[in-house]
Parts: structure tokens; sequence; C-alpha cells
């Protein structure tokens, strides 16, 4: 599976599942489950090394300001909810997070930013096709912290600062 079949697969299950993470979740999972076992294991080495890659000080500033706060977990779930938002909001995001400002047409809290189901999806297509949990995946870990340059998260003087356009659009 190459990136363009990754990201369409991600595109497709959005799509059909009108914005809502779970469903995604659920939608992508009956896609997979089309593939054969090594596909799946490709599509979770995509999405696991775009899920580090998304493992940065400034993308948990920009969660912090729409989520009204992001614990670690929160962060994680946030970073799978980012990339079930495809590929022009993901990298988009990812080079300059104050542009979900623009890049997000609109974001409900109660839905919005939570995508754990999704970084579950390849693991359970891949253990309802073989009967066995899915192999290491060979690539790079995420690093121990978040790459870049930390936030004050309850400095929101600061927080305003770095996130202008954020913080106007869903803060005040």
């Amino acid at each position: 599976m190459d990136e363009l079949e990754f990201w369409e697969l991600v595109d497709a299950s959005r799509t059909a599942a009108e914005g809502d993470p779970e469903e995604q979740a659920d939608l992508l999972v009956e896609r997979l489950l089309r593939l054969d076992p090594e596909s799946v294991l490709d599509f979770a080495r995509h999405f696991e090394s775009r899920y580090n890659r998304a493992y940065t000080w400034d993308l948990w500033g920009a969660a912090w300001v729409l989520l009204d706060g992001a614990s670690d977990d929160a962060f994680d779930f946030f970073r799978c909810w980012l990339i079930g938002q495809g590929r022009e909001t993901f990298e988009g995001a990812v080079h300059d997070p104050d542009a979900l400002a623009d890049l997000l047409d609109e974001f409900d809290e109660e839905i919005d930013g939570d995508g754990e189901e999704l970084g579950y999806a390849a693991d359970e297509a891949y253990e309802q096709l073989t009967g066995t949990v899915a192999p290491d995946l060979g690539i790079e870990p995420a690093p121990s912290e978040p790459e870049g340059t930390p936030v004050d998260f309850e400095n929101e003087g600061a927080l305003a600062e770095r996130y202008p356009r954020l913080w106007g659009r869903f803060k005040e």
C-alpha cells in the first residue's frame, strides 16, 4: 500500500462517516478487512509514522486550545483524529498548527478531536483477518518527548500569542 492508497482509505471512511470519528473507525476496519494482511500492516505503518510525526509541542499546544486542555492521552487521541481528517488537514497542521483555524470547517469538542478508535483500526482488522496480534511494524518508535520547544499550556497569554488564529476563532 502506498501513501496515496492510505489517504484514499482515510478519506473514504471519513466521508462515509460524515465526520463521526467512531463511525469512521468502524468503516475503516470494514475497508481494511477487504485487504490482505500485509496491506493492513502497510496501512498501520503509514498511520503510525504520521502519528509519531505529529508528536510535537506546537501541535500539542494547538490541541490544548481546541480541546480546552489536553492530557497525554487526549493528545494521543487528538493525533489519531488529526490523521483521520485527511492529508491536507494533517499536513497543514503538522507544518503550521495554528493553520487548523483555517483548515477546520467546524470543531465540536464533544465529537471532534478524539480519534482513539482510529488508532486501533489496523490492529483490529489484522487480528480479524489472521487470528493473531499484529507484529512489530519495524518503524522508528516515537521520541520519548515531543519535538520542538515546550509550550506553557497554563499561560493563556502565551497560547493566544503562539496560536493567534486558533485563539481568535475558538477561544474569543
